[in-house]
């Protein structure tokens, strides 16, 4: 019943006069989904604080559109409590969005330490920022499609009440960060006590993200782009690996009506959210790979990689039909669209067009998509 209500619904309109002036704490923002939020929320004239460490990557979307008017910047780590809640308390948030994560399965085999340090005690000192600061009252925690264990529900999509679990690093340390955010909500936040703050926090869980402006190394879609800019043959690790490709400004979408629900109406939302693509899009690798090789043109190839890899989850889909029956959200692209964006956006900086003008546009086109 409730995914043929989904199926049906229409999206919610997004609400710009909603995030005017409104105070918003982003960790995470000089990342590439944290880039395209930060350009999302200056155009909708957002008051932003982000809070992060620098651009991950010598060539990064942040630096590229250059978001400067409304919104303080602070070179920051979420592992430093001191300094994360200092400048949470300085600014006083009213809605906090956290993306701030080491978010690399390859690179959480070569440094787990690192990977769990920051995704986990980083999720659990955001959320003691959080206790200190009593100004917020809405909080979105950005974990991952891969949280889940992957023998449960897999073929048919994860839901949000399947285990959490993880045999890589990466998907392990954002299973054990919902781990966290549901123990703190329970213990420490809501209206039951006066010992309780007042916050309501939710956990959005994303596909893999695609977009123009992804320097990022060992994902498919940079590693393509870069291979195609250099006119050399693509590499691929895992082709028949199947993945819930969206472009970035879906799931954005769903964590700003996310963020949205939770500073209206608090409580009910208080809990994880999937945000994927239509089931159609998961796709394997070399789908993806093949079709950006017929988008780009002029004789782009690629090949399998021989070499041995770490492995990852052969089949990741997510279920959304809580997503779209409960909060309205629904994704507007397909991913041949989504992959024709970045193929736009990525010519655009190859002939040298302003990346900013370039990045908002794609914002605006995508908010008038049905």
């Amino acid at each position: 019943m409730v995914e043929q209500r989904a199926n049906t619904l229409e999206s919610v309109a997004m609400n710009p006069s909603f995030w005017k002036n409104k105070k918003v704490f982003v960790t995470g923002h000089t990342g590439f989904k944290g880039a395209w939020l930060s350009a999302w929320l200056r155009l909708w004239e957002a008051e932003l604080l982000g809070f992060s460490l620098a651009p991950p990557t010598k060539k990064n979307l942040y630096t590229l559109i250059k978001p400067k008017k409304g919104i303080q910047s602070v070179l920051g780590d979420v592992r430093n409590l001191k300094s994360l809640s200092a400048s949470m308390r300085r600014f006083k948030p009213e809605i906090v969005i956290h993306m701030a994560a080491q978010s690399l399965v390859k690179k959480s085999y070569e440094d787990p330490l690192t990977t769990y340090q920051t995704n986990v005690m980083g999720t659990a000192n955001l959320l003691e920022a959080i206790r200190d600061t009593k100004s917020v009252r809405s909080v979105v925690v950005v974990t991952s499609d891969k949280c889940y264990d992957e023998n449960a529900g897999a073929k048919n999509g994860h839901l949000e009440n399947d285990p959490m679990g993880g045999t890589d690093p990466y998907s392990s340390s954002k299973g054990c960060a919902e781990l966290v955010v549901k123990s703190y909500r329970a213990a420490f936040f809501g209206s039951g006590t006066s010992k309780k703050h007042a916050a309501a926090i939710a956990t959005a869980r994303a596909g893999n993200v695609i977009g123009g402006g992804d320097w990022a190394e060992n994902r498919l879609v940079p590693d393509a782009i870069r291979s195609f800019w250099g006119q050399k043959e693509m590499i691929i690790r895992n082709p028949n690996a199947i993945r819930p490709w969206q472009h970035v400004l879906e799931p954005l979408s769903g964590y700003l009506l996310l963020a949205e629900k939770l500073y209206r109406d608090g409580a009910p939302y208080a809990q994880g959210w999937n945000f994927g693509p239509k089931p159609s899009d998961a796709k394997p690798v070399s789908w993806v790979a093949d079709r950006l090789m017929q988008l780009w043109g002029e004789g782009a190839q690629w090949k399998k990689d021989g070499a041995f890899h770490p492995k990852e989850t052969h089949i990741l889909k997510l279920n959304c039909s809580k997503s779209m029956s409960r909060l309205g959200w629904k994704p507007k692209m397909n991913l041949e669209l989504a992959l024709s964006w970045v193929v736009e956006w990525s010519r655009a900086y190859q002939d040298g067009a302003s990346m900013d003008r370039v990045t908002e546009d794609q914002i605006k086109q995508y908010l008038k998509l049905k």
